[in-house]
């Protein structure tokens, strides 16, 4: 089934390039989106949850020794179903803002999905580095080419160029791996990784900062979030949308699977640090969405506070910290791209993203205004959303290890609250802006798009089981438990 998971995309994309009316490219492709989607629901129907090793193992070794293994465990399958699931979203949200080459627009997509599934697919170190660093290709020509605005080639230029630097230490320290321990393979290394195989703790040390930097430019944390906002600002709704949602979930994953599950000790050793950096991206970003008047940047700066809190969670080195950096990994993938759904359609009415020319939308937009608000309060973390459960047992973990450290991290939670609020109180309420025309409500496509986001949002924060029951067993065994 695995196979099959990662062929859809592709089968997809491969249709597309004979297909040239631009309504049965949209069916096709969202079609083809949500076949990969109900394929994964099926795969987590049968996942058991009582085992915390890899299941669905398949493995292919051709003539000329090339090794490709696939598995699924309670860590990966989260991830694999927020992308099955946002990459209809993104299609959605796309449907009828992008005019020119959609063929290649569509296609590109689908090719992404498959390159973003293997990721958390592969069992084969080398090819985990391969998938996390091809997904650069698709995204690149997706902001430079149907970027909105005049800046979006350098917007794509400053992610492939972060993105590829962070890559070159990354390869160096797959290349270590598999000279210290003469394999890549992850069940092999996982297997061994609590044992001497490494030639002393400096090898160790270093192959760590190897693989930390090329997640830390991805979540990204400070100070190598300068291509966050500007690929944000520049990129399409669908690629914002992507961005969000999934991209910054690959350091996520990255952290949990290499560098807790392969250098643990390192990981120990390193801790100190990697709080730092990310309580100082948590009130930095906080403090910077206060200046900001670009609607897309204080979203896109909201997320490096809330990936900084979870990367917090994750080196807290416990069950609850862990499972609340997943969870809180996964509720942002779908608040944050039903944000920039919003912002979308603002700009899809309006023209503009600038805060200052929006007033009084709550008049003129009431239904548009009610879910803006819902989803701003669930990016604060409310009660009864998937935020509010991901960030309490993150810094639950935390404060179990640091108490410093959790309670300045938690302190984010008040400014947080701060911009949140002042963003809704200038868009929404206050008399018509001089500026606006009135512009009709949601539509029936906007209204349908974001209900899903709507309901995963309470159902994480009201049964959270549905996603820790899953995940429970990978990460007591990730621990050592």
């Amino acid at each position: 089934m695995l196979s099959l998971l990662l062929a859809i995309p592709i089968i997809g994309s491969i249709v597309l390039t004979a297909i040239e009316k631009e309504s049965t490219i949209k069916r096709i492709s969202l079609a083809t989106s949500l076949s990969a989607l109900a394929l994964s629901l099926v795969i987590w129907i049968r996942f058991d949850e009582n085992c915390h090793s890899y299941q669905f193992v398949e493995e292919w070794t051709s003539i000329s020794y090339c090794h490709f293994h696939l598995g699924i465990d309670g860590i990966s399958l989260p991830f694999v179903l927020l992308t099955t699931f946002i990459i209809p979203i993104c299609i959605l949200a796309s449907w009828s803002s992008i005019k020119k080459n959609l063929k290649y627009f569509c296609i590109s997509f689908l090719i992404l999905e498959s390159l973003l599934i293997a990721v958390f697919l592969v069992l084969d170190l080398l090819l985990f580095y391969i998938t996390f660093e091809s997904c650069l290709i698709p995204m690149f020509l997706i902001i430079g080419i149907w970027g909105s605005r005049e800046r979006k080639v350098l917007a794509s230029s400053y992610f492939f160029l972060y993105t590829l630097f962070g890559s070159l230490f990354m390869l160096w320290s797959t290349l270590e791996v598999f000279s210290n321990m003469g394999t890549i393979d992850f069940q092999i290394i996982g297997a061994e990784a609590r044992s001497a195989s490494y030639e002393g703790g400096v090898s160790q040390s270093l192959i760590w900062l190897g693989f930390f930097l090329a997640f830390a430019i991805k979540t990204p944390i400070i100070p190598f979030h300068l291509w966050l906002s500007e690929a944000h600002t520049e990129a399409p709704t669908g690629a914002s949308i992507l961005l969000a949602g999934i991209l910054l979930k690959l350091a996520t994953y990255g952290l949990l699977r290499v560098c807790l599950g392969f250098l643990a000790d390192a990981s120990l050793h390193y801790a100190p640090l990697v709080y730092t950096l990310a309580t100082i991206s948590i009130i930095y970003s906080s403090f910077t969405i206060l200046r900001q008047i670009d609607l897309k940047r204080i979203i896109a700066y909201s997320s490096i506070g809330h990936m900084g809190i979870s990367i917090i969670a994750i080196f807290s080195n416990t069950i609850q910290g862990i499972e609340g950096g997943i969870l809180l990994s996964l509720a942002h993938g779908i608040v944050s791209p039903a944000l920039f759904i919003c912002a979308a359609i603002l700009y899809d009415r309006y023209h503009s993203r600038l805060i200052k020319y929006y007033r009084g939308l709550v008049i003129t937009m009431p239904i548009f205004s009610s879910i803006f608000f819902f989803m701003t309060l669930a990016n604060m973390a409310v009660p009864l959303t998937g935020n509010f459960i991901g960030e309490f047992l993150s810094f639950m973990g935390t404060f179990q290890k640091n108490p410093i450290i959790a309670a300045i991290a938690a302190s984010s939670m008040v400014l947080v609250a701060a911009y949140s609020i002042w963003l809704y109180n200038r868009i929404c309420f206050g008399n018509e802006s001089m500026y606006l025309i009135k512009a009709k409500d949601l539509t029936r496509r906007e209204f349908f798009l974001l209900v899903p986001l709507i309901f995963l949002t309470l159902l994480l924060g009201i049964y959270p089981n549905v996603i820790l029951d899953s995940i429970h067993l990978s990460v007591s065994s990730l621990l050592g438990g």
